[in-house]
């Protein structure tokens, strides 16, 4: 992730047009370059898509993936995001070709260039926003983090793993299964890892060890 033009202050007014060859979002009015997916990245993207469309069938709420999000369009209109996978139940907030507001529930998908930017800054947005739902899913140590919005803060994020069940807090009845998920075949970006490699990143993780670090570290590294 990385800002092409930290002096300058955009809009959504101006984010519309630039080339769709790139993606970017806008926070608080910096531009942002966002990686393209990797193939991990998108075929977790396309098992929760599948499982969450199928539930949503003939239902009110509908689910979307990487679609413009103004998180502010009735102020700055500055902040524009477009997370991984969203879901809206409230008709009014499709705009076109962008969501005006914040979504009902937001799905993140943690990738090494973003793992900081998706915790931290988009917590924090998304808090901000309202979003009722917001789920960090990191292919790396196969868990699914949920963080249920009550009176306009995130309490503290329930992980999930291995082949648990998640409900969806938003969706009466709507449950995610793991296993489906993280299925075995998918390689970690950092390489094929063991069971114990992967908590062992995730111990380091949770301690604010850096990216950079945890690569030398399981370089080093012998089963």
């Amino acid at each position: 992730m990385s800002n092409l033009a930290e002096e300058k202050r955009y809009t959504y007014a101006d984010y519309i047009k630039w080339d769709d060859d790139i993606r970017y979002e806008l926070i608080d009015g910096a531009a942002y370059a966002m990686a393209s997916p990797s193939p991990e990245h998108q075929a977790i993207s396309s098992e929760l898509h599948g499982q969450l469309w199928q539930f949503l069938k003939g239902k009110p709420c509908k689910i979307y993936a990487t679609l413009d999000v103004r998180l502010n369009a009735d102020s700055f209109d500055d902040i524009v995001v477009q997370p991984d996978l969203l879901i809206v139940c409230d008709k009014s907030k499709i705009n076109g070709k962008s969501i005006k507001g914040a979504p009902d529930m937001i799905i993140e998908i943690l990738s090494p260039s973003n793992t900081a930017y998706d915790i931290k800054t988009k917590f924090i947005l998304y808090q901000r926003a309202g979003v009722k739902e917001y789920w960090i899913a990191d292919p790396f140590t196969e868990t699914v983090q949920v963080y249920i919005l009550k009176n306009g803060k995130y309490g503290k994020g329930i992980i999930y793993r291995d082949d648990d069940i998640i409900p969806v807090n938003i969706l009466d009845g709507c449950e995610i299964n793991l296993a489906d998920v993280f299925d075995g075949s998918i390689e970690s970006e950092y390489g094929g890892e063991s069971r114990l490699k992967q908590r062992l990143i995730e111990a380091m993780k949770a301690k604010g060890i850096s990216e950079e670090d945890i690569r030398d570290i399981i370089k080093n590294f012998d089963d």
